[in-house]
């Protein structure tokens, strides 16, 4: 079966590279993916694939081998793009100026389509059933895995293991990392408004002045990451906009802050929404101004469930070889596969897409991001297997 499936990958790879680079070429935005929907159930019907729509412009489809009941495995891609300007000058550049795909969601979506080719002309071959979620929204919250979970995508059949894959720019073409337990922080974006009274900056004492009120409130917050939490939880408090449209002699009215929360522990989590809200509300207070503080709750902590992904490490070693799978650190970034992770055994793993040789390191969310495309080798036949692999065939 190994062998098979390595040898489909090749065959479809200049395939799986054309269907990959109309999807770069035309990307769509969170909640908008309304012509890469389309472009997916095409392909999926040029392949004899049954499919539904879900979370308008999700799409899940199932392949049946033989016994289709006896076990169901899920593999998820998620379809959105980044509202960024492509600074690359290839022949599959964005054609929507001002978006792009950045996060490589291009590669997922491309990846879950050959592997659905290989699954679909194999399927003969394996018994169960293999679930293909083709996700919306990935990129802006409340994030198209929370929808489409309430509108029944993990129902009828119900999977009892879901795999995501996603680029790793930093991982060169042809290996794989991966990590069981915790993996990836929870998001919460915080917004805050500090009012006060503006005037003429020469005239404090007639003001009360939300832009050193802020950095006071900014300062102290950082302590309940430093001095009230856990510190065996990595966590951290990162503010990113200070907006005060005030000038070298004007104080404003009002300042606006945005900032995002990360956390590994989803009980400390709470904890410090709790901590954070009540500290910054009561310093703005004592300063005599007023504080709206919101805490968007946003993406919970990834776990991928670690005997799952002990063997989904041997089964992509067998596949791969011991050298092209590492082990990753924990990252502080989110991923709204996480809501998966909490509904059933999940693992969530990183597709090497670097080439330092050929000049492609840029990260992910940059103007200049690309991917060897041979890791769609790899990309398309590790997922197959995965799932042949994990209906125990």
């Amino acid at each position: 079966m190994k062998e098979k499936i390595q040898i489909l990958a090749k065959k479809y790879h200049q395939d799986t590279v054309a269907v990959r680079r109309h999807i770069h070429a035309n990307p769509e935005l969170s909640f908008k993916e309304i012509r890469t929907g389309k472009y997916i159930t095409e392909q999926l019907d040029a392949m004899g694939i049954a499919y539904q729509r879900m979370a308008d412009n999700g799409v899940v489809a199932l392949i049946k081998g033989k016994n289709p009941d006896k076990n169901v495995v899920a593999l998820r891609a998620d379809i959105d793009a980044l509202p960024i300007i492509e600074a690359n000058n290839v022949p599959y550049k964005s054609q929507n100026e001002g978006i792009m795909h950045a996060c490589g969601h291009d590669v997922h979506t491309a990846s879950l389509l050959g592997a659905a080719r290989i699954l679909n002309e194999l399927k003969g071959d394996f018994e169960g059933t293999i679930k293909l979620i083709f996700q919306p929204a990935e990129e802006l919250l409340p994030g198209g895995a929370s929808i489409m979970i309430k509108e029944g995508v993990l129902r009828n059949p119900t999977p009892t293991s879901i795999f995501g894959q996603h680029v790793h720019p930093p991982l060169e073409t042809g290996k794989i990392g991966l990590r069981g337990g915790m993996y990836m922080a929870s998001a919460d974006e915080i917004y805050i408004t500090i009012t006060g009274k503006g005037g003429h900056g020469a005239m404090p004492q007639d003001c009360i002045d939300p832009v050193t009120i802020a950095a006071q409130m900014i300062t102290a917050l950082q302590q309940v990451i430093s001095r009230q939490l856990d510190q065996t939880v990595p966590a951290l408090l990162t503010f990113g906009s200070i907006i005060a449209n005030g000038s070298t002699n004007i104080i404003p009215n009002e300042v606006k802050i945005k900032g995002t929360f990360r956390c590994m522990n989803e009980e400390w989590r709470m904890i410090a929404h709790e901590k954070m809200h009540k500290m910054g509300v009561g310093i703005v207070e004592a300063m005599d101004g007023k504080c709206d503080f919101k805490i968007i709750k946003g993406y919970p902590c990834l776990r991928n469930d670690e005997p799952l992904t002990a063997k989904v490490k041997d089964f992509a070693i067998e596949y791969l070889g011991a050298e092209n799978v590492v082990d990753l650190p924990l990252r502080m970034t989110a991923e709204d596969f996480s809501y998966y992770s909490q509904e059933m055994p999940a693992t969530f793993y990183r597709l090497g897409t670097g080439n330092v040789a050929k000049g492609i390191t840029s990260p992910v969310h940059t103007d200049t991001f690309d991917i060897d495309e041979l890791a769609l080798v790899v990309g398309v036949g590790l997922m197959a297997w995965l799932a042949i692999k994990e209906l125990g065939n």
